[in-house]
């Protein structure tokens, strides 16, 4: 029998954040494609769009006008997902198979800039530290508001993503719930923590125990760069695409010095390091396929900002437990053209990848940080 190679034979990928597989099938990588192509994301749009209810000065489409902005904006969804509270009662459940909560809470749109033709990935390092600022704000603002349980930073980027505008944007919702995923992770950070040994010379979480993310960077950082899954890193942070990656060139951005629980503990440096990463990662992604590259994004942190003592310090309580973390998914696969799509396997039984994490990395790694409309 010959000896298993994880670049040509199939295996299953354990993710231990969401206690779940993947599989992985790297000999498929070679099948012709006779499917759907997707037209390809605009890259010569205007800096203003009259018809753009993003733009600055323009009218929305539930009626209000927008402030003529110089940054960021922010203002509550005209269609948000959720409706503030006070909230009407479920009525009893008529079966005990067939429950339901009433969920309250808000939506908020974040635009990035007032120019409409700009993206993460084209705006300028200062412009990205601006919208961590502004991240950080609204996680603060909604995060203490009575009823808030949980509060859920995410990008839509590109119209096969869901995204209804390509004006720069956006959002943030908050819950009077946690969420099925960011339920599964802080499950799986807590039970590390209580079952694993601290390993020397590995950062830890709150009150010295064993963090799972913390373990997890500390070995990909060891890994050599040809035979590993690290992209790109600089002081503070590291952009890899995890071994258990389930979306083609999916990335993960982490702290790597320290346990940080969510972005109101970043210092003024992890803050800069943090924008610097995220504008590094995105400019990666558009040059794979020289085209503006959509994905899903969000940030994964302590549901709520923790609490402040009298003299202005944050508390520490259990939900310090979260290792903060971006997750980028994006759905393309072979070209600007060809993406991942959910096929039956995967919606039956359990998800399944061709292209391996290592290879995704190197194409990753190989990619230029000068944005390829900039050469142009």
């Amino acid at each position: 029998m010959e000896p298993f190679d994880p670049t040509i034979h199939p295996h299953r990928r354990y993710n231990p954040l969401t206690n779940t597989h993947i599989l992985v099938s790297p000999h498929r990588t070679k099948r012709p494609w006779l499917g759907q192509t997707e037209p390809a994301e605009p890259s010569n749009l205007p800096q203003y769009d009259p018809t753009c209810y993003l733009c600055p000065g323009n009218t929305r489409a539930g009626g209000q006008v927008n402030e003529m902005y110089t940054s960021t904006m922010v203002f509550e969804n005209d269609y948000a997902a959720v409706l503030p509270p006070p909230g009407p009662v479920t009525p009893p459940a008529a079966h005990p198979l067939l429950t339901a909560e009433s969920i309250q809470g808000g939506c908020d749109v974040i635009c990035f800039h007032p120019r409409h033709d700009l993206s993460l990935p084209t705006l300028s390092l200062s412009d990205v530290e601006n919208i961590v600022d502004e991240w950080t704000r609204v996680y603060t603002r909604r995060g203490t508001e009575p009823g808030i349980e949980y509060v859920q930073i995410f990008e839509n980027k590109g119209a096969m993503m869901g995204c209804s505008n390509p004006h720069p944007h956006s959002q943030v919702w908050s819950l009077s719930t946690v969420p099925t995923l960011p339920t599964k992770e802080l499950a799986s950070l807590r039970n590390y923590a209580s079952t694993t040994p601290v390993r020397p010379g590995v950062a830890t979480g709150p009150d010295g125990h064993a963090c799972l993310l913390c373990e997890y960077v500390h070995h990909e950082l060891s890994v050599p760069e040809d035979e590993g899954r690290v992209v790109i890193t600089n002081e503070h942070f590291v952009a890899l695409v995890p071994w258990w990656a389930y979306w083609p060139f999916e990335i993960m951005v982490l702290p790597h010095k320290r346990h940080i629980s969510s972005l109101v503990h970043f210092t003024v440096d992890e803050k800069h390091a943090f924008a610097d990463i995220m504008s590094r990662v995105t400019k990666r992604y558009d040059n794979i396929f020289s085209c503006s590259f959509a994905y899903a994004m969000g940030v994964h942190q302590r549901p709520l900002p923790p609490r402040r003592d009298d003299d202005g310090m944050y508390v520490q309580d259990a939900d310090d437990i979260a290792h903060l973390h971006v997750h980028f998914e994006p759905p393309l696969l072979r070209s600007a053209s060809v993406r991942k799509f959910l096929a039956g396997f995967e919606v039956m039984a359990e998800p399944q990848r061709d292209l391996t994490a290592e290879q995704a990395a190197k194409r990753l790694r190989n990619c230029s940080e000068v944005h390829y409309l900039a050469t142009e």
